[in-house]
């Protein structure tokens, strides 16, 4: 071979490799009715924990935390990277803390979700370098209506934007270097819990020109464009005002709290959307912005105001393109109801955080099994001082059984999810042939937990995976089959306990007798958590 030819096959060799890593790099695309996280080419749930805000700061205090996660059955770590760590002096990076990462997930066979802790962590910029802290006149604060300044960037300045996208640029080019064959790292997120504290929008200078301009053109074209199907906060002020396609933001939306808080949520889709694109750039990863939630009743600026809550959700999809989702971190109790407005126009969702507490399990049954959801992520997971006996290690142990059943089976529909409480004892759907009903372990009368006065809550997941073959799997749940047809019975034609095993099934006792009530239900006991094949028969 000559030496022409020779250098013109390495190079057609060297890209096509290089065009295979990135057609496997980590992505989301649309199956059906669902939306699937693909990591190297393969659909990926995200059975995950966050690390505590400082954990990850120290890899000796990290060094006794990997055998507790992997004890919990989790195959993802949701980490902080720190700018402040990253870049002590302006343009000189260490990537020690991240390059210790991602050697020890490796080694525990955990794939990695790395948040950003650049200009904003929960509000405030803590985690900004000293460097940035200190040189208050290049890199501005936030002021509130008073004009007192904040400990929060302003994200009116190009200086602020700037130095934060040199770092995060730099920080995706080192996990291309570090990580594009192994794709240990999955997902990004993008800053945390964005959100002005002390006023609903700043009041530095910056932002006050910001707001008395004309709202800008892209905005205007998304609410046109999307005008049947805006948030209903949104379209309320857009229309009281006369739907305008032109003005100033108080023109447009009017005055008060809720244009305000529009105002600086556009400000900082635009930055996020900027520094995301940038990475991407470099390294196009999946990104994701993360929520703090608002509270009923507290007014923008006492929760983070301008941060993607469910009803700036058109903001911040107009604003920032980059990102591919708007993720809750769920700290309050109703899991349902935030669950349902993360999930309006068939978004898929993604759990970053939730609070660490012993319902988890049941609740990530319920996730999984009734929404589109590629993540669910306790908070301070590392917290465990018995990681063995947490309910959600259990539940990670049967969700990573059934995943390869729920990714294959819930783009055609075929899984469905309940979370069951005292309140909510008794919920059923039809599926195919069969109306389903699933109920609370405490229901059943001789259940050692009927008549306690406090009902934990419990969940399962169902998998249609024949007309007449079902995997149930979850805790404290009864599940009982009818047929749709109300001239024909239905009947258990077999219910056997097992395991999967390398993808396969291995059946364990047939559940026959007292254990499926004599042929009536299915049921998996309150504090149990497992998985059972159903057949069935009609007649």
């Amino acid at each position: 071979m000559n030496k022409a030819l020779f250098l013109s096959v390495a190079v057609l060799c060297c890209a096509s490799e290089l065009s295979a890593q990135t057609a496997s790099l980590p992505r989301l695309v649309k199956t059906g009715v669902s939306t699937q996280l693909l990591v190297d080419n393969k659909p990926y749930l995200v059975l995950g924990g966050e690390l505590g805000n400082s954990s990850a700061s120290s890899n000796d205090y990290m060094r006794p935390v990997w055998p507790k996660l992997r004890q919990m059955n989790m195959n993802t770590v949701i980490a902080p990277v720190y700018w402040e760590l990253m870049e002590p002096v302006e343009g000189q990076f260490d990537f020690s803390l991240l390059d210790s990462l991602i050697t020890n997930a490796r080694l525990n066979d955990m794939k990695l979700v790395l948040l950003w802790f650049g200009s904003w962590k929960n509000s405030m910029s803590c985690y900004a370098p000293a460097w940035v802290k200190t040189d208050v006149k290049r890199f501005p604060r936030s002021l509130n209506r008073d004009g007192v300044p904040q400990e929060i960037l302003s994200p009116f300045s190009k200086d602020n934007l700037d130095a934060d996208k040199k770092a995060f640029v730099a920080l995706m080019r080192h996990i291309r270097e570090a990580d594009d064959r192994q794709h240990t790292v999955i997902t990004i997120q993008v800053e945390n819990e964005i959100g002005m504290l002390g006023s609903a929008r700043s009041y530095d200078e910056a932002a006050n020109a910001a707001f008395g301009r004309p709202v800008p053109r892209e905005l205007l074209a998304y609410l046109q464009k999307n005008k049947d199907n805006l948030t209903p906060q949104l379209d309320s002020l857009w229309k009281i005002n006369g739907f305008k396609t032109s003005g100033n933001w108080e023109a447009v939306f009017g005055k008060g709290l809720a244009t305000d808080e529009m105002f600086i949520a556009w400000n900082y889709a635009r930055y996020v959307n900027e520094i995301a694109a940038a990475g991407k750039a470099v390294y196009d990863l999946p990104m994701y912005v993360n929520t703090a939630l608002n509270r009923a009743g507290w007014r923008p600026g006492v929760y983070p105001s301008g941060g993607p809550v469910p009803h700036l959700r058109d903001i911040w999809k107009a604003g920032a393109p980059a990102i591919d989702l708007l993720a809750p971190d769920i700290y309050f109790p109703d899991l349902q109801h935030w669950c349902d407005l993360y999930t309006r126009s068939a978004a898929p969702l993604f759990i970053p955080e939730i609070h660490f507490e012993k319902d988890d399990g049941a609740k990530a049954f319920f996730a999984f099994g009734h929404y589109d959801c590629l993540s669910f992520s306790p908070f301070s997971i590392e917290s465990a001082e018995h990681p063995e006996n947490e309910p959600i290690g259990k539940a990670y142990r049967v969700l990573r059984e059934v995943s390869p059943l729920i990714v294959k089976y819930r783009p055609e529909g075929k899984v469905s999810g309940f979370l069951l409480s005292k309140d909510s004892s008794s919920q059923t759907v039809t599926v195919g042939d069969y109306r389903i009903t699933v109920k609370h372990d405490f229901t059943l009368p001789w259940s050692p937990g009927s008549r306690e006065g406090q009902w934990p809550l419990t969940g399962c997941l169902i998998i249609a995976v024949s007309p007449d073959e079902f995997f149930v799997a979850g805790t404290g749940s009864v599940v009982r089959f009818a047929s749709a047809d109300p001239g024909k019975c239905a009947g258990l034609l077999s219910v056997d306990e097992g395991d999967f095993e390398d993808g396969r099934w291995v059946p364990g006792r047939r559940m026959n007798g007292d254990q499926d009530n004599q042929g009536r239900d299915i049921r998996i006991p309150m504090n149990e958590y497992g998985i059972q094949r159903v057949k069935l028969y009609q007649y």
